[in-house]
């Protein structure tokens, strides 16, 4: 089944307030592996398959 652009649109738009929300709420300054973990969190908690530093051959 095809994904409409629509869909990927909301995904992406969705992704994007997550991560303001996080470095928001973070503040700039710490390490790229606390937001990375509050990322992730953050996404799953909204429903989202998160896999973090997936391996690429």
């Amino acid at each position: 089944m095809a994904r409409s652009y629509t869909e990927f649109d909301n995904l992406t738009g969705n992704i994007l307030k997550c991560a303001y929300e996080v470095h928001t709420k973070l503040g700039p300054g710490l390490l790229e592996s606390a937001y990375k973990e509050c990322l992730a969190y953050k996404l799953q908690a909204e429903g989202l398959f998160v896999e973090k530093e997936k391996a690429i051959p």
